[in-house]
């Protein structure tokens, strides 16, 4: 029944809804459904007939990482909820956890508009927002407001002036957003590649500057996991400079990867590629995160998931946990329960009693 809702659920979405949706533009779009989920996350009727209409749940799917529970292993990405309004309602939709923002210390408006472009024929989204967002002190009073139903990961990067891209200045701004988060979140992750900002290129993805951020960060007690927000373009020494410097902290993991600006692209304009341009990127980039540590540390896989089969592949890869955003566009919303029926049968297929046995399998890399 669960695989026949779906479908039907599916069928419509792509059918008739998605058509109509990529008539508008899409940032006016994303703005309408994330009102629409808000306003849906305010009653416990509305939540219930979302929980009846999405979800799928299967204890091979429950893992514990890092002392944090995991219903199943699907998030939404950061650069969806932006300002933590979809607390409510997405654990209905099917979702394991979401990770909001990126938040920075100063509120910011983001680059000027448009900025949200779809790519239809590549299942690609091209982004530049600019880490639009409230600034950390309103939406961590927003925040502490709430209780949430499911791990909810803090994404910080530094607010996007060009005061910020001198290292003294930046560390300083991370680390007001890092102290301001201290009793809200399941997790923190430190988003040094946003690819969207007013410098050239991500100060804090150099080794030495990254060193001299982390040893600020880590300058006052540890109160939750903290993941590293990585780029999927990294050269290979400038990868190893990283990994090196995030041995000598205690840094739990990695986010593998945020937006490619790969020059395949670029003649599309401004902005960083999502979805399928960057899977095979962010693929790689899980492999190699995962062999250099030999599996100690935990990765979320992100980029390109658009089903079961490419969340598979970054599991086996080395990733414990999703992430999507465009995989959800362009499929629609039941594609959650999809994705973790689809890996709940692959597990079983396998013969694996957790989803947490997988984890690295096929890393041949």
């Amino acid at each position: 029944m669960i695989k026949l809702r779906n479908k039907v659920i599916g069928f419509l979405y792509r059918n008739i809804l998605k058509p109509v949706f990529f008539l508008f533009d899409p940032e006016e779009i994303h703005d309408f459904m994330t009102a629409c989920g808000e306003l849906l996350g305010k009653s416990s009727i509305t939540r219930s007939l979302t929980h009846y209409m999405f979800d799928y749940s299967n204890k091979s799917l429950q893992q514990n990482i890092l002392g944090i529970n995991f219903v199943n292993p699907i998030g939404l990405s950061a650069g969806f909820d932006k300002d933590a309004r979809l607390m409510d309602i997405l654990p209905s939709v099917g979702f394991g956890f979401e990770e909001v923002g990126s938040f920075t210390a100063k509120p910011y408006g983001g680059n000027p508009k448009p900025r949200l472009y779809r790519l239809p024929k590549e299942k690609t989204l091209r982004v530049n927002y600019g880490l639009k967002n409230f600034g950390a002190k309103v939406l961590h009073e927003q925040m502490s407001e709430k209780k949430f139903a499911f791990p909810v990961g803090i994404s910080i990067a530094k607010t996007n002036t060009p005061q910020t891209a001198q290292v003294q200045v930046g560390v300083e701004d991370y680390f007001y957003s890092y102290s301001t988060f201290q009793d809200v979140g399941a997790y923190f992750t430190i988003n040094i590649s946003c690819p969207n900002t007013c410098e050239e290129k991500p100060i804090f993805a150099m080794p030495e500057n990254l060193n001299v951020l982390l040893a600020k960060i880590f300058s006052i007690p540890k109160v939750k996991p903290v993941f590293i927000k990585l780029s999927p373009d990294l050269p290979e020494i400038q990868l190893q400079g990283i990994l090196e410097v995030c041995q000598n902290y205690p840094v739990d993991g990695f986010v593998c990867s945020n937006l490619t600006k790969a020059n395949k692209f670029n003649h599309y304009g401004k902005g960083g590629f999502s979805g399928k341009a960057v899977e095979g990127l962010s693929n790689a980039l899980v492999a190699k995160v995962y062999k250099f540590y030999g599996g100690k540390k935990i990765i979320i896989g992100s980029g390109g998931v658009f089903n079961a089969e490419d969340a598979y592949r970054k599991i086996k890869l080395g990733a414990s946990l999703i992430q999507l955003i465009t995989g959800m566009i362009w499929q629609g919303p039941q594609v959650i329960g999809e994705i973790n029926q689809g890996l709940a049968e692959f597990l079983k297929k396998d013969g694996y009693k957790n989803i947490s046995e997988a984890v690295g399998q096929g890393n041949n890399f």
